[in-house]
Order: structure tokens, then C-alpha cells, then sequence
């Protein structure tokens, strides 16, 4: 009993230790000498493995999930002050300019980030970074992966 213990929360850390492979895959992966497991479940249910529900913090009637997906970064500076005021300058000139692309400016050690947009994949992303240069007000975008939210109706 021990040892089905030992092996199954073994199997368990190496099917997180790969990003790409969600739990239910890994559980699913058939291996030489051990059974077959099968899950049967709503593909959606499958899509939320690894999410967490959240309430919205700005507004209590509005739920979010946070999941993983791709952000635009317009702003990377270091952590001084100016550079807090230049990243406050930067979501706002984002907001004038796409009001309707979420704006999260946040210190994230040793650096201030300023990030546009909830994007499920990495083609979004980059669509919007290219509107993004291509406005000619932000040079210097990258595609960062990172948690992201996502509005629950």
C-alpha cells in the first residue's frame, strides 16, 4: 500500500513537472507495466485544470478565473521612483489610446512592468502587440507569458 502510495504521488509531481501536459493527460499516458487509467469528463472541465476562480476585485458582481496566457509588455523599467511615474505614464497613454485593452502597471522585483491585455493565446497577443507598435507610441513591446484574467459571465 505504501509503495502504490509513493509511486502515485510520484506520478503525480512528474506529470506537473511538465508544463505542457495537463494532470489528466499525464494520468491517461499509457507506461509499460502499469494500468490504464481513463477519465471521463466535459472537455471544460479539462480547460479550468489548473485555474483558479477568483472574485473580481474592482467590481463584486463580476467573477474572474485566472489561467495562463500571454500579456504585452509596453514598459520595463527599474525601482525608482521615476521609473514608477514613467510606468504610470505608460498605462496611461495605453488606456487614452486602447481604452478598451485591460492595463495592469505592477512592481515586480527588482523592476516596474507595465502589461496590456488577457490574451488565451499567443496569436492574440501578438495581433495586439503589433497594434500596439504600430500606434508608434510604444517601441519597445514584447509577449510575456503570465497569469491572466478572465471575465466570468
Amino acid at each position: 500500500m505504501k509503495r502504490c502510495l509513493f509511486s502515485l504521488t510520484l506520478f503525480c509531481f512528474m506529470g506537473v513537472a511538465h508544463a505542457q501536459q495537463t494532470i489528466v493527460e499525464s494520468l491517461q499516458t499509457k507506461r509499460s507495466g502499469e494500468g490504464t487509467v481513463r477519465i471521463y469528463q466535459d472537455d471544460r472541465i479539462t480547460e479550468l485544470i489548473g485555474s483558479r476562480f477568483v472574485a473580481g476585485s474592482t467590481d463584486s458582481s463580476q467573477k474572474i478565473l485566472k489561467a495562463r496566457g500571454f500579456r504585452v509588455q509596453v514598459y520595463a523599467g527599474n525601482n525608482s521612483r521615476i521609473a514608477r511615474n514613467e510606468a504610470n505614464a505608460v498605462a496611461e497613454k495605453v488606456r487614452e489610446e486602447f481604452p478598451d485593452m485591460p492595463v495592469y502597471t505592477y512592481f515586480q522585483p527588482p523592476r516596474w512592468l507595465c502589461r496590456v491585455g488577457d490574451y488565451k493565446s499567443i496569436e492574440e497577443a501578438h495581433a495586439a502587440m503589433r497594434l500596439l507598435h504600430e500606434s508608434g507610441s510604444f517601441k519597445e513591446t514584447t509577449i510575456v507569458r503570465e497569469q491572466i484574467n478572465i471575465p466570468i459571465e
